[in-house]
Parts: C-alpha cells; sequence; structure tokens
C-alpha cells in the first residue's frame, strides 16, 4: 500500500483528521495516546471508495452485510475505556474482540495489546479484514470466524475483551473469559435503549460502569 493511498487526499487530508481529533477532545476524550491511533489509522482504507469522503466524519458508516463501521468517538471511547492506564509501552497481554467486521477497531487497539483475538461471525468479513490489516503491517491480530457469544476459551484468560454489538444481556461465557483485573466494554440491550458499560473483574465479584448511551447492531448468536 503506498503512502498517497495511506495518507488519503481531499476530504481523508491531514486537516479533516485534525478536525475530528478536536471534535473527539470536546467530547471528553482525554488520552492522547488513543486520540494518536485516531489521528494515524487511515479510516478512509476500511470503508468503501464511494463513502471514503465520509470517513473523518464521526458517524458510523455501512461495510455491507447489514454491519456497519462504529463512528469515531465510540471507537476512541471504548479503546480509552479498556486499555485504562496502559500505554503503547506498558501493554495489555491479551485482548478478545467480538465484531471484527472491517478491522477499524483492531488497527486501532493494536499498539496498546501484546495480542488480539478477533472473532467475526460473518465469513466474507474475514479475509477481507485480514487482507487489510497485513497490508497495513498490523502483525498482532488474530481473526478467526466464529461466535462471538461463546468468546475464545483456548486463549483465555483475557485482560480486556471489547464488544462491537449489543447482546440483552452479557453472555456468561464472554465473563468467564475474563481474567482478574480484566476490564469488558460492551453494549447492552435492544435497539433504541442501548447503554455502553465497562466491566472490571474482582475475584468472584463483576463491577459495572456505565458510559453512556450508544447504537449497535444486536449480537447474535451463531455464525453466517
Amino acid at each position: 500500500m503506498n503512502t498517497f493511498a495511506r495518507n488519503g487526499i481531499g476530504m481523508t487530508s491531514a486537516r479533516t483528521r485534525e478536525r475530528l481529533i478536536s471534535r473527539l477532545r470536546e467530547q471528553g476524550i482525554s488520552n492522547e495516546a488513543v486520540l494518536d491511533r485516531i489521528r494515524n489509522v487511515p479510516r478512509h482504507l476500511f470503508v468503501d471508495e464511494a463513502l471514503a469522503s465520509h470517513a473523518y466524519d464521526d458517524t458510523a458508516l455501512p461495510i455491507g452485510f447489514g454491519q456497519t463501521i462504529s463512528q469515531p468517538y465510540i471507537v476512541a471511547l471504548m479503546t480509552q475505556e479498556l486499555i485504562g492506564t496502559q500505554t503503547a509501552e506498558r501493554k495489555l497481554a491479551k485482548v478478545l474482540e467480538v465484531g471484527t467486521g472491517c478491522g477499524y477497531q483492531s488497527a486501532v487497539l493494536a499498539p496498546f495489546v501484546r495480542h488480539i483475538y478477533s472473532l467475526e461471525r460473518i465469513q466474507p468479513l474475514v479475509q477481507r479484514t485480514k487482507d487489510r490489516l497485513r497490508a497495513l503491517k498490523i502483525g498482532n491480530v488474530t481473526c478467526r470466524h466464529g461466535d462471538g457469544w461463546r468468546g475464545w476459551k483456548s486463549q483465555a484468560p483475557f485482560q480486556g475483551i471489547i464488544v462491537a454489538a449489543a447482546p440483552d444481556s452479557i453472555p456468561q461465557e464472554l465473563l468467564d473469559q475474563l481474567d482478574d483485573g480484566g476490564r469488558l466494554v460492551i453494549p447492552i440491550g435492544q435497539s433504541g435503549a442501548q447503554r455502553l458499560v465497562c466491566v472490571t473483574r474482582d475475584g468472584a465479584e463483576f463491577h459495572e460502569r456505565e458510559l453512556g448511551l450508544v447504537s449497535f447492531v444486536p449480537l447474535v448468536v451463531g455464525t453466517n
């Protein structure tokens, strides 16, 4: 992938990205490392070329198969809450991502984690995303076609779990696979009444903190 394609032109220019970063700061994103990552990940490469001019708008966009790429604010918020005080120098060991989608959340999170294990239930998205991450030289993400409800038991426990689709309640399998002291960031609820929460595990107890109202596609059992 050449520098011209990665950097973008016109509406995907550095000036457009800086406007987005200013907006995220105004909305409360305070982790400068996360903001820098949002600034530098070429979001226009994660959407269809016809939508590239909207890539740095703070809005969700369709990626096909009834799925969306989350708005940058939500990606930044979920990343900020998941990593806490971790930095690119002091990384989380393992994170489970449920809902790979186009790979944008994986790309933003990658510098803060030694390895991301990412599950996507829609088969055609998996190879496309693998190719995209490889082209961007992001090598610490393992993508697999699988059922997010079940998590990835063979790689558990995870120091962080991030979920990009909303169940009515948190799947017990995900709670079971969260390491002691780990964080789970997940939207919960039905369409029109979803809330984003951060769950921290303390032994056998789970402490929930609400982050705000959101709108995600539902978390569906099984694979396509």
